[in-house]
């Protein structure tokens, strides 16, 4: 398995690689083989003194970033940018929001692959109009193609979870799907569309953030100037639309 996961990330000499969660080091051990510069990401205190203490003690293209990724990978990547390579194996419980944090960052990755709850990864994979198309499907496709690469066993990992994983792999697109000077908008309009699933376009977006800035009679316009079918819910939307709305925030704000 992790000879499949180091295959994925297509790494090359002396490229900067960072690891969320290494656990006892099993894919640092390969990605140092290959002649990378790896920085770990890990929480536990004990793997933390095994990776520093015992497997990588004197290897001098490892590094060590101890605490929650959560915190230190943002801080990180604001301090040093993106680097050429990210993986992990992220927890079921902040897999989603590590990944969240990064997407909605300034600095994209080249290749990033993961290991996570096959849920998460059907929600990241999801296609327009289909059950896992959600906010999290276009923050995650709108920079990357994002596809599944392979399921994994519980019995792959110690102590086996509950839960199936998959592994996906990100590939960062020639040109994103939102222009630059929309992209602030564009999150903040697919967060409101998607916040109540059962609700219209037009409903998700009087109760949302979009409302509090311009008000009951500005969505109004905003549907109208768009085109976008006000009745249909946020799953039945093409980007086109989100980003028709996300045009038409901005001519309003403009105004």
């Amino acid at each position: 398995m992790r000879e499949k996961i180091v295959a994925l990330l297509d790494v090359q000499q002396a490229q900067t690689v960072w690891e969320v969660g290494p656990g006892i080091g099993a894919i640092t051990s390969l990605l140092l083989e290959k002649g990378t510069k790896v920085t770990a990401f890990e929480i536990d205190h004990g793997f933390c003194r095994i990776l520093s203490e015992q497997a990588f003690a004197d290897e001098l293209s490892f590094r060590l970033i101890a605490g929650d990724a959560l915190k230190t990978l943002p801080l990180t990547l604001g301090q040093e940018g993106a680097p050429d390579r990210l993986c992990g194996n992220l927890p079921y419980n902040v897999g989603s929001v590590v990944i969240a944090k990064v997407l909605e960052s300034d600095y994209r990755p080249p290749v990033m692959v993961f290991t996570l709850q096959k849920e998460v990864v059907d929600r990241l994979c999801a296609s327009p109009d289909s059950k896992d198309w959600s906010s999290f499907s276009m923050l995650a496709q709108m920079d990357y193609e994002v596809k599944p690469a392979f399921s994994i066993s519980s019995g792959s990992f110690y102590p086996p979870p509950k839960v199936t994983s998959s592994t996906v792999v990100f590939t960062l697109r020639p040109q994103s799907l939102v222009p630059s000077q929309l992209r602030h908008l564009f999150l903040l309009v697919i967060r409101d569309l998607f916040a109540q699933r059962r609700k219209t376009a037009k409903n998700n977006l009087l109760s949302g953030k979009i409302a509090a800035q311009v008000g009951k009679e500005g969505v109004e316009e905003l549907l109208r100037r768009s085109g976008v079918d006000a009745s249909k819910r946020a799953e039945a939307l093409v980007w086109s639309d989100f980003i028709a709305l996300s045009e038409s925030l901005s001519s309003y704000q403009a105004k």
